[in-house]
């Protein structure tokens, strides 16, 4: 019995093959078994191929693989590869109320504007806990009616604890870490280059250091 080729149950597999010999191998397929688990092989793999172009991954495992991916690309980052950060607004900065003694506050409130984003940050302490809750979003500058979506965070307490996430579809992120006084935060901005906010005594004394 003539057996076909591999490469011509290929081509009958994925119709590039003349009539004529498609109603050949039609006929041959009805009588060997041979030929037709080849034939289901190579369909497995054309539906395969087929349907990994319409795959999506789910979200959290999208975020996750992000958030890794982003961790690698901040530990490669040189000094010279930090973005400027202007500070537009800091609730510790402004003038005390009549009549209070300290600046002093569970809640610290931020804006900030690193080319591309400008950076809306909230740190508070969590109540019964030893915890920060670090809320923020980013808006992208140069389409200022969208958020900075997608975007890899990185945040550490600077004694070792780093939380890693990503902004969500409204360029929104809120976290939770271990409270160390101090605080780190680092995204990816314009050019690649590392945008790094650096904030001595969070929620102390109203003092910080940005990069």
């Amino acid at each position: 019995m003539k057996h076909f080729s591999t490469e011509e149950w290929i081509e009958f597999v994925y119709d590039a093959i003349a009539d004529s010999a498609k109603q050949q191998m039609h006929s041959h397929l009805a009588t060997c078994r041979q030929c037709k688990r080849a034939v289901s092989l190579w369909q497995k793999v054309r539906a395969t191929a087929a349907s990994a172009g319409i795959y999506e991954p789910p979200q959290p495992a999208v975020h996750v693989a992000k958030a890794a991916f982003a961790s690698a690309q901040f530990g490669r980052r040189r000094e010279n590869s930090r973005s400027f950060v202007e500070v537009l607004f800091d609730s510790f900065q402004q003038p005390l109320t009549a009549g209070a003694r300290s600046s002093v506050s569970g809640i610290r409130q931020m804006l900030y504007r690193s080319e591309p984003y400008q950076v809306d940050l909230q740190i508070e302490a969590k109540p019964g806990a030893n915890k920060l809750i670090v809320t923020g979003q980013l808006l992208d500058l140069r389409n200022p009616d969208r958020p900075g979506r997608d975007v890899p965070v990185m945040i550490s307490n600077l004694r070792g604890h780093v939380v890693q996430t990503v902004t969500n579809e409204f360029g929104e992120f809120r976290e939770e870490i271990r409270s160390s006084g101090d605080l780190e935060l680092k995204l990816l901005g314009e050019n690649e280059k590392v945008v790094i906010i650096s904030l001595r005594d969070a929620l102390g004394k109203p003092s910080h250091g940005v990069n």
